[in-house]
């Protein structure tokens, strides 16, 4: 059994401390990750990627697989399969980055009915999911479709544990937004929203937004299944805290209540240490309320900047979120003095989302704040491994990594992008830990890794 509680009561404790990456073979990591001779990812001995999606390639649907692949899902599937779910981070005005084909060529092969913004045929949004049926016996791809259609710069998101994925778009934009083209704006394809995509959808879904969760630059989601509370992230420099109560757990379409976190006395509350001496002290629990928000699916993009007049606390760009064993894992791209990225521990009250909350309040605390000699940089997605390790994609300005952070507090390379620029992204596991699946994201490759991971020890 995986002791994630371990994990959550001593990770501070390196926090404080200096950290150097961990390229030895030691108890902390894998061993050093060796150079690629293929030039796709340096991996630690005895482990091996397949490329199990590739930019462009044609679809099963006749569809091509987009661009910037992003945050994504494994769920399991029939015969031992597995469906990965997986974002498309396109702007509609790079139509070559999309399903459709640079001149729209393909758009007869969908059913327009199922594409959210059709941008009058000529500005469709290209963002979106696509689904791959992976084999984890044969190493192989067995099927890939366009499962979510005509949204925009679907950045992270989160699954559901009742099977579908929570694909949030990192916009807030009119539909048909033209280059070329000015399409008439329809309230009903305005973007800003999540969907949610069953993970077993064998072709694309009727897009519908969950209004309801706010319409906002939304980044990453993660659900807590004691609850069925849906905690989000905001990717802006000045950004909130969210989460969603619905009405009914599991059926978000029915509407619910938004809220922002905020630290109890300390109203409008800043996290990100930008200032000196920094607001925010390593490791120390504080005590959390939730400020209620009004007119969520907002004309304007002022829901933070209400919040914050509510007395909600800023972060610095919220990114990554995860859930493990009570507590969400969230990960800020900008925060510290540094600007290079923080790691929060938000621990879930057991009355999570009720009345009785107010006696059993939630607590926050700054787990990890990296510095120039740091490991980690810019931490951006971000998942708990089977092992009890958190794993953490970068997105970063030099090689972008996947660092893995022990329950003692070490930081130690998984893996390293030494040929190109492009982020890690979609960190995530397979259902039984043995595969793990990451994307990178601009040379438009999902990958998957196998290797001794039940080697990892407890030294």
């Amino acid at each position: 059994m995986i002791d994630r509680r371990l994990f959550m009561q001593s990770i501070a404790i390196a926090a404080a401390g200096s950290c150097t990456r961990v390229r030895a073979n030691t108890s902390a990591g894998f061993g050093p990750v060796l150079q690629d001779p293929e030039r796709v990812l340096d991996l630690p001995p005895g482990f091996s990627y397949r490329i199990i999606s590739r930019r462009g390639d044609e679809m099963d649907d006749g569809l091509l697989v987009p661009a910037q692949a992003d945050g994504m899902a494994a769920f399991p599937a029939r015969h031992g399969n597995i469906n990965i779910v997986c974002n498309h981070e396109n702007r509609p005005s790079y139509a070559s980055y999309g399903p459709f084909g640079a001149e729209h060529e393909r758009l007869g092969r969908i059913n327009e009915a199922v594409i959210y913004d059709l941008g009058g045929g000529k500005t469709p949004g290209t963002g979106g999911t696509t689904t791959i049926v992976y084999d984890p016996r044969s190493g192989k791809t067995l099927h890939r479709h366009l499962s979510l259609a005509g949204t925009e710069l679907n950045c992270a998101g989160g699954p559901t544990p009742w099977g579908s994925w929570l694909s949030c778009e990192e916009s807030f934009s009119d539909p048909g937004v033209a280059f070329e083209f000015q399409a008439v704006v329809h309230r009903d394809q305005r973007h800003g929203y999540v969907f949610e995509v069953p993970a077993d959808a064998t072709e694309a879904v009727k897009p519908v937004p969950l209004r309801g969760m706010g319409r906002f630059k939304h980044e990453a989601a993660t659900v807590n299944p004691a609850s069925g509370v849906i905690y989000l992230t905001e990717d802006r420099h000045r950004s909130l805290f969210y989460r969603y109560i619905p009405a009914t757990a599991g059926e978000l379409v029915r509407g619910g209540r938004l809220q922002a976190l905020a630290i109890t006395g300390k109203p409008s509350f800043d996290t990100r240490n930008w200032n000196n001496p920094p607001a925010m002290a390593l490791g120390k629990w504080m005590e959390t309320r939730w400020v209620d928000l009004s007119d969520v699916d907002t004309e304007a993009d002022d829901l933070r900047l209400r919040g914050f007049a509510a007395g909600a606390a800023r972060f610095a760009r919220g990114e990554g979120l995860c859930y493990a064993e009570g507590s969400i894992f969230m990960t800020a791209t900008y925060g510290g003095p540094n600007i290079s990225g923080q790691v929060f521990e938000y621990r879930l009250s057991k009355a999570d989302g009720t009345d009785a909350e107010t006696a059993a309040a939630g607590h926050i605390r700054l787990l990890a704040e990296s510095t120039q000699e740091s490991v980690l940089h810019h931490a951006d997605n971000l998942t708990m491994s089977p092992w009890g390790d958190l794993i953490i994609c970068e997105d970063t300005t030099s090689h972008c990594g996947l660092i893995g952070i022990r329950p003692n507090g070490e930081q130690y390379e998984l893996a390293d992008n030494a040929y190109s620029y492009s982020e890690l992204a979609g960190i995530c596991f397979s259902p039984d830990g043995s595969v793990m699946f990451v994307n990178i994201q601009n040379r438009g490759l999902t990958v998957a890794i196998t290797g001794p991971w039940q080697s990892k020890g407890r030294n």
